[in-house]
């Protein structure tokens, strides 16, 4: 898990070649698109642009990935992500499934929160359970972008 300012992705470039167009589309978003997936290179690299009001987190549940990895970054707005490593959450509620390119994960007590205000993106890995959406102090009206890159 990475988490930091736009300003600063060129420090991640590295990571992966499809980091650098990745982050020139996010440098572009200007928040008036809507809401829908956005292909950048095909299936190895799109945007789903959002916007929602953040919630608790209570009752809600981890998700993982094994294909893709997540930038997500908020444009307006400010969520918690709660983060744990994929060895914690020890209790599967959906098996992986290869169309959702996700499995699910009960909540564990034992996880950190990530606060993402305007301007800030965190990158998620294989790795790295999170639950994205939560309520940071009060309910926001969030715009956001997941970049999903494939590994």
């Amino acid at each position: 898990m990475i988490l930091d300012i736009l300003a600063h992705s060129s420090q991640y470039t590295a990571l992966s070649p499809r980091f650098q167009a990745a982050f020139a589309f996010l440098k572009k978003f200007d928040g008036t698109a809507a809401p829908g997936k956005y292909e950048i290179d095909g299936t190895n690299l799109y945007a789903l642009v959002q916007k929602y009001t953040t919630k608790p987190s209570a009752g809600r549940q981890f998700e993982a990935h094994l294909k893709y990895i997540d930038i997500q970054y908020v444009h307006s707005g400010r969520e918690t992500i709660l983060w744990a490593p994929l060895p914690a959450l020890k209790t599967p509620t959906i098996p992986y499934d290869e169309k959702g390119e996700a499995a699910m994960y009960a909540l564990i007590p034992d996880s950190f929160d990530i606060n993402l205000s305007a301007g800030m993106f965190t990158i998620l890995f294989p790795g790295d359970g999170h639950v994205p959406t939560c309520t940071w102090g009060a309910p926001s009206e969030v715009s956001k972008v997941v970049v999903k890159v494939k590994i």
